[in-house]
């Protein structure tokens, strides 16, 4: 599992694990998994340059862009998220 740890706007630290289980996204805080959830479905670029995607909690990829996108992401350990699927490969 990737362990991500960052901050929240208000100075809220977290630090969670991306699970890549569709029903629990991230484990470790509520808030963080409330945010993917609030995400769930919406485009996201996984990189400044693309591609976008759909997120999804069984996604890694999408799951570390959005808390790359809504939080300020300090570190992260463990195995790269593998890549998704694109459309039409």
């Amino acid at each position: 599992m990737l362990t991500v740890t960052g901050s929240f706007d208000d100075g809220a630290t977290y630090t969670v694990q991306i699970t890549g289980r569709a029903d629990r996204p991230v484990i470790g805080s509520y808030r963080a998994a409330a945010l993917v959830e609030l995400h769930q479905g919406e485009s996201i670029a996984l990189s400044p340059t693309g591609p976008l995607v759909a997120v999804a909690g069984d996604d890694d990829a999408s799951v570390l862009a959005v808390l790359r996108e809504y939080t300020d992401v300090v570190e992260e350990s463990g195995p790269v998220p593998r890549q998704p699927r694109l459309p039409g490969e």
